[in-house]
């Protein structure tokens, strides 16, 4: 018939909706028979695990926000009648909270796994921007939805944070005004992040299907950085990855319920469970554990818009790095020194989450100072030089001889022999 598409499923009723609309000729396409590197490891579970868990986050989200009252004088009773009285209210709510902590793990386990392989090269630069931007999104959202409880914490989180704009000359106090709603953090205050925390999920779902769409155009990385040469090279994608993400899955799943069952509180603030009171300063403000790098960022600079600029600047650093990593090899694999401060900046983000975490005084204050100089140092400075002096190992000749051992002769001249028996051509520095 004229102007139908041509679907290939064989189940009658499918083929009668994919002729009309190929949504699952797309599926196969982009997740069946789509070539990946055959060399993939379980760190490239990352990406599925993290939209497992934002599928977890906005199903639990609706389901509470049905619970919800956004309004100063019952946000907090509210709340604690979803955990009484609410059928399995109690469980919603932990696996919201935990479902939190749980996909900044994997974000971040994703994001530092794409800096160590190099993922953020080209022809990948828009890509990582994506992510980047999902960061944001993330931490938006998350920072909205832990003032929703109005606990404590959630009221002083919410006064400390929405104030640090207050910083920028001239429409700084304009921004404050806007986000409170008035000229302090209350009802309407409130009103704006729960409206704000409902609707960015859903954002963020848009940017990762642009994130997901420019995977599919400029293909997968993979731990060698070396680009796909031969259909030798690749797997499709199920049902090898569709069966390696699964088991991710469930270990991560299993991970998940022991968090919820066993410890649901052991990653939140013991404040939170107090009402909130605008008399009362908590006496150690921390916000939760995901944001205490750039907070502990924002506190290294004794200067307010200063330590502002540092903690959003430690984010921007990020969507530019592709323009600042100058060395032609991907892969930490073959790079020594860079793989060594790799560890380092690892270390660095490390110290700044603990000391994020600790009053702001003493020995905290100058950790805190020497692993922001680093952090800062590590893009900026020590990765434009080291890419034009660093002398990379040598690489595989392609993905297939690596993983499968063929050697493929070892005549010419150069050549180094790869674990495994496979020729690896030398690489000329940049």
């Amino acid at each position: 018939m004229a102007g139908l598409h041509k679907s290939e499923i064989s189940n009658p009723v499918l083929n009668w909706i994919d002729s009309r609309l190929p949504i699952f000729t797309m599926i196969q396409k982009e997740y069946g028979v789509f070539p990946t590197p055959r060399n993939f490891n379980y760190f490239w579970n990352f990406g599925a695990l993290a939209m497992i868990n934002l599928v977890i986050m906005i199903a639990t989200g609706i389901f509470l926000a049905m619970n919800y009252t956004p309004h100063a004088t019952m946000a907090f009773d509210s709340v604690e009648r979803i955990m009484r009285d609410v059928n399995n209210g109690w469980l919603l709510r932990y696996v919201h909270a935990n479902g939190a902590s749980m996909f900044f793990i994997v974000v971040y386990i994703h994001m530092l796994r794409s800096l160590y392989y190099g993922s953020y090269k080209a022809p990948r630069e828009l890509l990582w921007i994506l992510g980047v931007i999902i960061l944001l999104l993330m931490m938006a959202t998350a920072f909205m939805g832990y003032v929703l409880p109005w606990g404590q914490m959630s009221y002083w989180g919410a006064t400390v944070i929405t104030n640090l704009f207050s910083a920028f000359p001239i429409v700084g106090e304009s921004i404050v005004t806007w986000l409170w709603g008035g000229y302090s953090v209350d009802n309407a205050t409130l009103n704006r992040f729960f409206s704000l925390h409902y609707l960015l999920p859903f954002v963020l779902v848009g940017v990762v299907f642009l994130h997901v769409a420019a995977l599919h155009v400029t293909g997968s990385n993979n731990p060698l950085g070396i680009d796909v040469k031969t259909p030798q090279d690749t797997l499709p994608f199920h049902p090898y990855y569709t069966m390696k993400d699964s088991v991710g899955i469930c270990v991560y799943l299993l991970v998940f319920a022991i968090l919820v069952f066993f410890a649901p509180n052991y990653l939140g603030h013991s404040d939170n469970y107090i009402p909130a009171n605008p008399l009362v300063t908590p006496a150690h403000i921390v916000p939760e554990w995901y944001f205490l790098p750039f907070y502990a960022i924002l506190r290294s600079v004794p200067d307010k818009l200063g330590g502002v600029l540092l903690m959003f600047g430690s984010i921007g650093v990020l969507a530019v790095l592709p323009w600042l990593d100058t060395s032609p090899v991907r892969s930490a694999s073959f790079r020594p020194v860079y793989r060594i401060l790799f560890w380092v900046l690892v270390l660095a983000c490390v110290v700044l989450g603990i000391a994020g975490g600790k009053p702001a005084e003493g020995v905290w204050v100058w950790l805190s100072r020497v692993a922001t100089a680093y952090y800062f140092l590590h893009f900026l400075v020590i990765l434009p030089i080291l890419g034009k002096f660093e002398r990379p190992l040598p690489l595989p000749e392609s993905i297939s001889r690596a993983v499968l051992g063929r050697d493929g002769g070892f005549g010419g001249g150069g050549g180094g022999l790869m674990p495994g028996g496979a020729v690896a051509k030398p690489m000329e520095k940049a």
